[in-house]
């Protein structure tokens, strides 16, 4: 099994390699160029591809990896949204995901930033560093006794679940599949964890139903100075409708790993680049408000089970033993 890596950061290189000497039949051709349909040409000769989340994995692409004798595309995440998956059936080419590599470290990343937008983590650091310290505009509450509204208890949402009760809060969920080892949750429909919630925190996929579930309708019927927090998709929240409400001083606090504008960003250097997007830039002039680069899943223990999952997909497509929880439908 030959795979071209497309996007190879040093941090994939690593783990990657790491964990390749224990899968002997597989060797991996790493390249700085993301997949697209001008380097999709470049996958003739491998078996494989490996891309990310930010990777295009659109209809023109798939149809020239096809044409390249390429038969099977290697996610090393769990999101898929970026693949044209009607494209890849039609061209005979598998799509294989990694569902779940370690949702402690997306659901931490979670509570990290709503601890920073809560206690103000942020401003505290930049004034201390300036000399200043002074305690005027960093009062945060108290978590202990507030009540967490947690969207999607799946594997990521469900370890945030046990984050929010270790802190003893009341935690309410909305999920149309209920899992049933959180005895300490409440099921609850989204109007009344809306209307509830002192934190929300979105743990959900992005799909037609999911689009822009957190727009003004939603906003509206959320507490006033309610904390959100976005570890999932970007799209989950209209940008527009978020800005409208940060303004209005809806929320207490923001805390996006990840937004709609974010495409071009993750996880690149553009420090000397002027931003395309001004909603980008107007998320980030907000005091209350904290943006992170995608890097919810950034652990080394996450980064190890990512490599070690995504090569054994490649092992067990040759097999034909895939494992159809990681196939992208």
């Amino acid at each position: 099994m030959k795979i071209l890596f497309y996007d190879a950061k040093k941090y994939d290189i690593d783990s990657f390699d790491k964990a390749l000497p224990d899968f002997e039949d597989v060797s991996i051709e790493y390249i700085e160029a993301d997949l697209s349909p001008q380097t999709a040409v470049l996958a003739a000769g491998y078996d494989a591809v490996c891309a990310f989340v930010s990777s295009d994995v659109s209809a023109p692409v798939i149809e020239k990896l096809a044409a390249a004798d390429c038969r099977l595309v290697l996610m090393r995440c769990a999101g898929f949204n970026n693949v044209d998956l009607k494209a890849a059936k039609e061209n005979s080419v598998t799509v294989l995901r990694v569902p779940g590599y370690s949702p402690e470290a997306v659901a931490e990343h979670a509570m990290a930033l709503a601890l920073a937008v809560n206690r103000h983590v942020h401003k505290a650091y930049i004034k201390v560093r300036e000399n200043n310290f002074s305690l005027n505009g960093l009062t945060g509450v108290n978590f202990y006794g507030k009540t967490a509204g947690i969207v999607g208890t799946g594997k990521i949402g469900a370890a945030m679940c046990r984050i929010c009760h270790g802190f003893g809060m009341k935690i309410i969920a909305y999920d149309m599949y209920p899992n049933k080892s959180l005895d300490f949750v409440d099921y609850v429909d989204m109007e009344t964890l809306l209307r509830n919630s002192d934190l929300i925190s979105l743990h959900c996929p992005l799909t037609e139903d999911t689009y822009h579930m957190i727009s003004e309708y939603t906003i509206k019927r959320m507490k006033d100075n309610v904390i959100l927090v976005n570890t999932s998709r970007g799209a989950l929240i209209k940008t527009e409708d978020l800005i409208a409400g940060i303004r209005a001083r809806k929320f207490f606090g923001v805390g996006l790993d990840v937004y709609e504008e974010e495409t071009n960003n993750v996880f690149e250097n553009r420090e000397d680049d002027f931003l395309e997007s001004s909603v980008t830039s107007r998320l980030l002039s907000f005091p209350n408000v904290i943006v992170t680069s995608h890097q919810g899943f950034f652990t080394e223990e996450a980064l190890l089970a990512i490599s070690q999952t995504t090569l054994k997909n490649a092992v067990d497509f040759v097999k034909g033993e895939v494992d159809q929880a990681n196939v992208c439908v």
